[in-house]
């Protein structure tokens, strides 16, 4: 396993999962630049903010030159109709590879969702190989930007890890949670695994899940490589949360109607 790269840029920083990340890990690594469109608050010493737009390719490349690597959290973070993702979410993916091409940086962690493959029905045990099945739009710009994430592994060589998040929680909530809760501890546990795997690993996609007993996802060898290994276990919930119901994955998620853009056929509509 190689050392933390000594300069590392985090996009969308201003997010939970920034926040959280800047607490632990993040703290370790000499220098963070921190980017987003909304202020991420008071900077510690390591830590500098420049404000930039992942729809600018300008911008970005500005952000990521002389990085070692990117943790890329930045984007529209739940379902909503395609005029507010496609910017972010598949735009800006693309320039963040793209400027990461141009100015040679060589590692990338992509931050991609479960919601990949929300239709899977909860019966399934899913390792990350299994073709995309996205409970909705924004499922969809994830595995868009896992395709992206091949190109320019195969292409160009770049690194890159996917982690498909699963419920970044600090406790559990909620029945789907005890499938897909992911801890604050073990958020930090996977980022850090997966920016200091070796060099040449291509791309690889992983699922971002605590060590739950009742997990739909498991590793495959290829993501067990990286060393990620979580410790949290939403079990120990379990007594406080009635069973999953759903058919599929998703949950809620795979609803006709969820996010809004998608009313049925002859619904009225209500200005």
């Amino acid at each position: 396993m190689s050392g933390l790269p000594g300069r590392v840029l985090v996009t969308g920083a201003a997010g939970t999962i920034g926040t959280s990340l800047r607490e632990s890990f993040l703290a370790k690594i000499a220098h963070v630049r921190l980017s987003d469109i909304r202020p991420v608050g008071q900077t510690a010493v390591h830590e500098e903010f420049f404000e930039a737009d992942l729809t600018d390719l300008d911008q970005v490349r500005a952000v990521v030159r002389g990085m070692d690597a990117v943790v890329h959290l930045g984007g529209v973070a739940d379902e909503a109709g395609f005029a507010a993702i496609k910017g972010p979410n598949l735009e800006g993916v693309y320039n963040v590879f793209e400027a990461c091409r141009l100015e040679g940086v060589p590692r990338v962690v992509h931050t991609s969702s479960n919601r990949v493959t929300g239709f899977y029905t909860a019966d399934r045990k899913l390792d990350g190989l299994e073709a995309a099945r996205p409970d909705g739009l924004y499922g969809a710009s994830k595995a868009f930007g896992e395709a992206l994430a091949s190109l320019y592994a195969d292409r160009f060589g770049l690194d890159v890890v996917s982690a498909r998040i699963g419920s970044f929680e600090e406790r559990p909530t909620e029945p789907r949670h005890l499938h897909t809760w992911l801890s604050p501890a073990d958020v930090a546990r996977l980022y850090e695994a997966c920016l200091t795997a070796p060099v040449g690993i291509g791309h690889v996609t992983i699922y971002g899940v605590s060590r739950n007993t009742r997990s739909w996802w498991s590793q495959n060898a290829a993501a067990s490589a990286l060393g990620y290994e979580p410790e949290d276990d939403a079990e120990g919930f379990a007594d406080l949360l009635p069973p999953y119901t759903e058919l599929y994955q998703g949950g809620l998620y795979t609803h006709y109607e969820y996010g809004g853009w998608a009313a049925r056929p002859g619904a009225s509509r209500i200005p």
